[in-house]
Parts: C-alpha cells; sequence; structure tokens
C-alpha cells in the first residue's frame, strides 16, 4: 500500500515522536540522598541530541559529512584556528598530533626517533603513549598538590641537547602557565602542544587554551566537556601542519578530498610521486604512515547538538566547582585546594583535592563512595608506577615527590552540568561529616 504522505511529513512525524520518547524515558528523577548516584560525570542533553541523531540516520550519509563539516568548521571559528579535525576520540587526537610532528612532511624541524620530548609525570596514558610509540624519549617533570599541571618552575632545567618539544595537558581544566610555556618555546626553537581535553573553554589572560602551542586535543568523550560518545578534535594552529596532519588522520592519503568527492586538485590522473608510475589515482597515493581516525556522521550530529550548549555547560562546571570551593574553604587543616593562578579562568573537568598527611584517602573514598558520590584519582598518578610505564624508555629532571604526592593522596569530585543543588549539598554534607566524625 502506498502511502499518501510525503517524505517530509513522515519525517516530521517521528522528530515529534522522538521528543516525546525523550520526554518519556531520559527526564531527569528525584534525587534521593544516598540512593541516588551523584556521578563524578555524565551525558547532559535532551531532546535536541535525540533529533539531531535520528536525523543523521534518516538521511544515511553514516560516514563524515555534512553534520560533521559543520561542526569542524564551528570548531575551527571558536578556537580561531588554521584547522580543526575531528578525530574518534581525545587518545587519537593526541596520537595524530605526535604523528605529524613526526613527519618528514613537515620539514626539517620533524621530530625523529631519539629526540626529547618535555611532559609531566602526572598525566593520562594516552597523552604519554603516543611519544612512546613514535620512539620518542618522554622527559618527565615534576607537578605540584594544588597545581596538577606541569610545574612550570622546572621546565627550562630539563632541556638537554636532544630536546625538540614540550607536551603538556591542563590538567582537570586548569591552564598551566601558558607565559613560561610559550616563552621557553619560542627562546629555545622548541614544538609545543598543548592536550585540552580536560578544558574545552579555559582560557590564561582571556585566550583559549589550546591555541599557544603549535596543535592541541579536545576529547569529547562522556566525561568532557561536551560529547559524541566517542570522538575528538585535532586544533591546528599552525599553518603548515594542516596537510600532513589531514594526510595522517585519513589513511596516510597524499589525496585531500573529502568523502564521496573526486578530483579537488583538479589533477587526479596528473600526479607523479615516489616511484609509482605516472597518472596513478591521487585518491591511492600515501605520502604519510597514517590510520583511520575519523568519526561518523552520527557522531557530529550529536556533537551539533552538543556545541550548542558548550557555554552553559562551561558556566555550570564553573559554578559548581565555585560552590565547592567557598564550602570547603573552611577544611584547610585537611585539605589542599586547587590554587588557581590569577591570570587563569578553568574550565573544570573535575575538582580535585589533596588531603592532608593525617588523612586516608582510601578511607575517605570509601565514605564518599558508600554514600553513591562517585570518585576519581588524578588520572595515572605517577605514570612511571604504572605497570605498563614502568620499563619505557625515559628520563626523569629532579624528584617526582609532589607526583607521588598527588598519586597518593588526590581525587577529585564531579561539576559537570548534571548535578542539581540538592546534589551538591549533599556532598557538602557528607564531606563535612567525615571530617566531624572520622578524624
Amino acid at each position: 500500500m502506498t502511502s499518501t504522505r510525503t517524505p517530509q511529513e513522515i519525517r516530521e512525524d517521528i522528530m515529534r515522536l522522538t521528543s516525546e520518547y525523550y520526554s518519556q524515558v531520559h527526564a531527569q528523577r528525584r534525587f534521593e540522598p544516598g540512593k541516588t548516584k551523584v556521578a563524578y560525570a555524565g551525558r547532559v542533553f535532551d531532546d535536541s541530541e535525540l533529533r539531531h541523531g535520528v536525523d543523521s540516520i534518516l538521511q544515511y550519509w553514516l560516514t563524515a559529512g555534512p553534520f560533521a563539516n559543520d561542526l569542524e568548521q564551528k570548531l575551527r571559528t571558536y578556537f580561531a584556528a588554521k584547522a580543526a579535525y575531528l578525530v574518534n576520540s581525545g587518545s587519537s587526537a593526541n596520537l595524530l598530533m605526535i604523528a605529524t610532528l613526526c613527519s618528514p612532511q613537515i620539514g626539517e624541524n620533524h621530530l625523529k626517533p631519539g629526540d626529547e620530548v618535555i611532559t609531566p609525570a602526572v598525566t593520562f596514558p594516552t597523552t604519554l603513549t603516543p611519544i612512546v610509540q613514535q620512539g620518542l624519549i618522554p622527559v618527565f617533570v615534576d607537578c605540584q598538590p594544588g597545581e596538577y599541571d606541569v610545574d612550570a618552575t622546572q621546565i627550562e632545567a630539563a632541556i638537554g641537547p636532544k630536546t625538540r618539544c614540550i607536551f603538556v595537558p591542563h590538567t582537570v581544566g586548569i591552564p598551566c602557565n601558558m607565559d613560561v610555556l610559550t616563552d621557553i618555546a619560542r627562546r629555545h626553537n622548541l614544538w609545543l602542544l598543548e592536550d585540552g581535553c580536560d578544558a574545552l573553554g579555559a582560557t590564561w589572560r582571556g585566550q583559549l587554551v589550546g591555541t599557544f602551542g603549535a596543535m592541541s586535543s579536545v576529547s569529547f568523550y562522556p566525561a568532557h566537556h561536551m560529547t559524541m560518545g566517542e570522538g575528538g578534535l585535532v586544533v591546528v594552529n599552525q599553518q603548515g601542519l594542516k596537510r600532513t596532519c589531514l594526510s595522517i588522520r585519513d589513511w596516510g592519503r597524499d589525496c585531500w578530498c573529502e568523502p564521496g568527492q573526486n578530483n579537488t586538485c583538479g589533477r587526479r590522473f596528473e600526479w607523479k610521486l615516489g616511484e609509482l608510475p605516472f597518472g596513478y589515482d591521487h585518491k591511492y597515493i600515501y605520502s604519510n604512515l597514517g590510520y583511520n581516525l575519523k568519526v561518523t556522521e552520527m557522531q557530529a550530529a550529536l556533537g551539533v547538538a552538543q556545541f550548542a550548549k558548550l557555554p552553559g555547560f562551561i558556566a555550570a562546571r564553573r559554578k559548581h566547582a565555585r560552590f565547592y570551593l567557598d564550602a570547603f574553604a573552611c577544611l584547610s587543616d585537611h585539605l589542599i585546594l586547587p590554587q588557581i593562578p590569577t591570570e587563569a579562568e578553568p574550565s573544570w573537568f573535575g575538582l580535585p583535592l589533596t588531603l592532608r598527611d593525617h588523612v586516608d584517602r582510601r578511607a575517605f573514598i570509601l565514605w564518599l563512595e558508600q554514600a553513591n558520590i562517585e570518585t576519581r584519582l588524578v588520572f595515572g598518578g605517577n605514570i612511571l608506577r604504572q605497570p605498563g610505564f614502568r620499563d619505557i624508555p625515559r628520563r626523569v629532571h629532579g624528584e617526582l615527590s609532589g607526583t607521588d604526592t598527588i598519586m597518593n593522596q588526590t581525587l577529585f569530585i564531579g561539576v559537570y552540568p548534571g548535578l542539581t543543588p540538592e546534589m551538591q549539598n549533599f556532598v557538602v554534607e557528607r564531606v563535612r561529616r567525615f571530617f566531624d566524625t572520622k578524624i
């Protein structure tokens, strides 16, 4: 039987039902203290994300297409960048940045096996892993409780004759000291990379983090500031890196056509590269050792909906962090609270708390978790004590005593936009009760 309705009418019905489904299935439930989980992070969405996702399926583009192009353009504008390339995770973004700097295609200043990369010892594994995988030597610098980023006062002394790059994460959303980092990188002719996965929207002297280095990474994992489920971004700030970065993301190919397009260069069958015969199809010429790190169109559709909410998400994270900082100010005998440079405006991933030596971190965590309040540690702690990283080639500058303190005494709690005032008040009450009754 042939339908008398047009495709547009059917689509409108599907979208209406999608919104109705959201209101019945995903609406937030009433908070019950001690029973409802107070998550450290989570997806915050409404029917817009569902409608965007359904729309992408109805179009059935599947691979990166119009939504992906739209989101890349929005993000490139947001960062005022030379390019913004979506990838399948923040971890892949870090891999892509390091691989780009290792490509001979970018010129004589490319990184070579044995070159050194200065990076903090408190880090996320996939900030470090690409350095090791590319045959580079990480040089570890200490981090301090309350600051959590690389100790900028130690970086210059860590530079050796083989040092070629500085790669720093803005840990838990607190900006690194970009005055010091950019000055050192400039004077010593070092590449500067930023891992901005924790810090989307953070600023240093009013300038977005992620815009200082040659490239930076962003994560769209559900715990981060906006989400596509999985996903990430490389922000390219240096013109000469654009083509190589795109090539390595897309299998290492020399061609730069969008999916489904042909002959963008106008010379598809007129190239002579490598030892290939003249006229070899440019779509199948590979100038780099690459990967397939692209996103799907449905992921990008969700990202478009989330990006519209990003300013509100960032504002909520700042508001929630400020609430906790004010509430815990009276607990300085037991806690080291984050110390924020006057030049910095964090965009908080979570709120880190370092317990003083007389406080048993495991007991504190269990006290919170037993009340259904989630906690997390600051990623790998001292990454060199992790089983997978104990035997990697490395150089360590100085002592990592601050790093070990963070490993042993620090945790963080959530500040994500899904928290309600009732949840936050319950967290404060539970924390204060621990110190009143257990210490």
